[in-house]
């Protein structure tokens, strides 16, 4: 077991970079004329991993949503990792949409994973579930690397990326 190589399949957000994204999408919405006299924020909740949009209306939770999903797109982040729940009316004149961060592998995407790495038929490939990642083990590195392959040819729904590779 020893000579074997293996990979991580992860799924991690830089915190700062969103942090730096929301800082950035602030400074253009106070700047925007269309956001004039009306009190917006993006707030980010790093213990529920959400990301808060508050405004008055639809139009500006849409607007504030792509000012906020193009500063993370600048920044290096993947949309994948950002769910969407629906805006919601509070009150008479408030808005608000959360939007949900991903962070690691949910269980029925890793079962997913593993299900479809040994469906591909490699020989002596192994795939585990550790927590929030999977790790994947072989022999050789170059089935590592068509497991990899396979793996970007084909959509999850989640952010992947491959670390750990030995």
């Amino acid at each position: 077991m020893a000579s074997d190589s293996s990979f991580d399949i992860a799924s991690k957000v830089d915190e700062q970079e969103i942090v730096n994204a929301i800082d950035q999408a602030m400074r253009e919405i106070t700047n925007r004329y269309d956001f004039r006299d009306c009190p917006t924020t993006i707030e980010l909740n790093k213990e529920e991993k959400t990301i808060t949009i508050t405004t008055t209306d639809d139009y500006k939770v849409r607007a504030s949503n792509e000012i906020l999903r193009n500063k993370l797109v600048k920044r290096g982040a993947p949309l994948k990792a950002f769910t969407d729940e629906p805006a919601v009316l509070q009150g008479m004149n408030k808005m608000v949409q959360k939007i949900k961060i991903q962070d690691g592998i949910p269980q029925e995407k890793a079962k997913e994973i593993v299900r479809y790495i040994k469906e591909q038929n490699l020989k002596k490939i192994q795939a585990t579930i550790q927590k929030d990642v999977v790790r994947v083990s072989g022999p050789k590195k170059d089935d590592l690397q068509q497991v990899m392959a396979v793996l970007k040819a084909h959509d999850f729904g989640i952010d992947m990326q491959f670390t750990n590779y030995r």
